[in-house]
């Protein structure tokens, strides 16, 4: 009976020609008959399956080395051949190869964004609450040199501190974002295209999201700039930053200083902090996207790692760069009206000061007075001028400058990689 390819789906399991895998059915004959193309038996089982296809009574399953050495010769050979996509399993190792260099090449950004940067995330804070310094360490030089400093007076272990709080806050943005997107109307993933009541509804969840993890970014805060030398490692834990975050929410435990402000007087600025980076950061990384489609003298190739994931990458990062350059007077503010109160010891960044016997750098108690968020903009600018907002700014450098020095050293030891699997 002659068959032809039906344009709807019956019960039968064709398929119309809107579907994916529709003209991907094969013709089954024996491996000895003459061909005779006009009448085939149309199967749409997936054709990457060995022994997947209908077969007649008194034939078998070809196996897979009968077929590759038949190239050429028989209907059934041909049809094999052309029910691997991928070609040979090269091709399939390679993809997977593809896959592994893209999973590797993201772990390296993120394990560099997270881990390797923290030290200067570190002394970026303490340079923003540190008024009393006379050095705002406005050039990386500056910065690296007081990190060293810190590093040989206290040990390495000064210059990572709190980082498992800033993966608590992290965890717990996510958890809350996907909660309140669940239980409201506000999208959490913007589409294709959107319409301007779902993108105000998109950044108000950013802005929900932000005050909802305000109390813990705060205890966040406090485990990074303060000093190692009055840390007690006896009663500190991980999960103190959770401990910590809701006595300042629910207003029990250690007392604080009168100068301690409420958490509704951080709304706020924590809110404007979140909307204003994730906004510029995203706008940057669909810009920089667009423009390296339109610079692109040839069509990008998904299979190639180079093309699939260091674009995604290096939009990102200049995304987040130019956020965080844009917000930094906006987290100056913040992060000196979330430490006040607090009766928080800080190092002292101006360099290490020798004193007693012991050698111990100088620290600083942080005893600021800010009634709230415009009274510490207009106190910042009248005692300190315009560049006491970009205290630390030189850490920020210093911190994209090693995130995209590793990206570049990772596509060129992926692009020698690549070059030496061609030659080989």
């Amino acid at each position: 009976m002659a068959s032809k390819r039906p344009d709807s789906f019956d019960g039968l399991g064709y398929r119309g020609r809107d579907d994916p895998l529709y003209g991907a059915s094969y013709p089954v004959r024996s491996a000895g008959a003459p061909a005779e193309p006009q009448h085939h038996h149309w199967v749409t089982t997936p054709p990457d399956i060995p022994g997947s296809r209908n077969l007649h009574p008194g034939e078998r399953t070809p196996q897979y080395d009968e077929l590759l050495g038949e190239q050429g010769g028989s209907g059934v050979t041909a049809g094999w051949d052309a029910a691997l996509p991928g070609g040979p399993p090269a091709g399939r190792s390679s993809e997977q190869l593809n896959r592994f260099a893209g999973f590797g090449i993201g772990l390296v950004s993120l394990f560099t964004e997270n881990v390797l940067a923290h030290p200067c995330i570190v002394l970026r804070r303490q340079c923003q609450v540190n008024y009393h310094a006379s050095c705002y360490h406005l050039t990386p030089f500056s910065a690296v040199a007081v990190i060293y400093a810190i590093t040989k007076a206290q040990g390495p272990k000064a210059l990572w501190k709190g980082m498992g709080s800033t993966f608590i806050v992290h965890g717990i943005t996510l958890g809350a974002e996907g909660i309140i997107s669940e239980f409201t109307a506000l999208p959490r993933e913007l589409p294709h295209r959107w319409s301007w009541k779902q993108l105000a509804g998109h950044l108000l969840l950013k802005g929900l999201t932000a005050v909802v993890a305000l109390p813990f970014y705060c205890a966040s805060l406090i485990e990074t700039v303060q000093s190692e030398i009055v840390r007690d490692d006896s009663s500190s834990g991980l999960l103190d930053c959770v401990r910590e975050g809701l006595t300042r929410l629910l207003g029990v435990g250690a007392p604080h200083s009168r100068r301690l402000l409420p958490l509704s007087s951080l709304l706020l600025p924590a809110a404007l902090h979140a909307i204003l980076r994730y906004a510029i950061a995203a706008s940057v990384q669909r810009a920089a996207l667009w423009l390296h489609q339109q610079g692109r003298k040839h069509r990008a190739d998904p299979s190639n790692p180079l093309d699939a994931y260091f674009p995604e990458l290096a939009a990102a990062w200049a995304g987040s760069l130019v956020a965080d350059m844009m917000v930094f007077p906006l987290e100056t503010t913040l992060h000196r009206l979330s430490l006040q109160g607090t009766r928080t010891i800080i190092d002292a960044t101006d360099g290490v000061v020798v004193t007693g016997s012991g050698g111990s750098p100088l620290v600083l108690p942080v005893n600021t007075q800010y009634d709230g968020f415009f009274e510490c903009l207009h106190a910042i600018r009248r005692r300190e001028g315009g560049s006491g907002f970009y205290r630390g700014f030189g850490a920020l450098v210093a911190q994209y400058a090693l995130h995209g020095a590793l990206l570049a050293a990772a596509r060129t030891l992926l692009r020698l990689l690549l070059l030496d699997g061609k030659h080989s």
